[in-house]
């Protein structure tokens, strides 16, 4: 059976923090806050793993309430998604993101958020699809005050 899933996220940028978008540590002025590492791209990605199987999202298996994982790496979260997805006999074919934020540029960024990815989540690379945009300075993130980010996954079930 295939299966489909959305996935969305957005967080506020703060000072003092690293940005990490798709497991990727990006030179920036200030970064995303977060319970976890604030990484909306893995964050999107792992939603929409986690919805096309039904199992609800990241807030779930992941709440912000719990001190344990305070700080821990998104990447970590896309490899616990896919551990789950395994359980379920299930993996993921394919996802689609995209980055929304008017800095810093995402772009040179894609290839190393494509392997990460990839590999946190047993894909090939040809299997990740990156994109980025901006919010055409309208809004928040428009404004520079949050980085967002939405994808897609498509999971093959037995």
């Amino acid at each position: 059976m295939i299966r489909c899933g959305i996935g969305y996220d957005v967080h506020r940028l703060a000072e003092d923090r690293q940005l990490i978008l798709g497991g990727v540590e990006i030179l920036h002025s200030r970064g995303l806050e977060g319970h976890s590492d604030g990484d909306v791209l893995s964050h999107a990605i792992a939603d929409a793993l986690l919805g096309a199987i039904g199992a609800g999202d990241i807030g779930q298996h992941f709440p912000n309430t719990d001190e344990s994982i305070r700080g821990i790496s998104s990447v970590k979260i896309l490899r616990r998604v896919s551990e789950l997805l395994a359980k379920e006999k299930a993996r993921a074919v394919n996802v689609d993101a995209t980055v929304i934020s008017e800095a810093p540029k995402i772009a040179p960024h894609i290839p190393a958020m494509r392997k990460k990815i990839a590999q946190a989540i047993g894909a090939t690379e040809s299997r990740i699809s990156i994109k980025a945009t901006t919010n055409e300075r309208l809004g928040a993130i428009g404004r520079g005050e949050g980085i967002a980010a939405m994808a897609i996954a498509t999971v093959e079930q037995e």
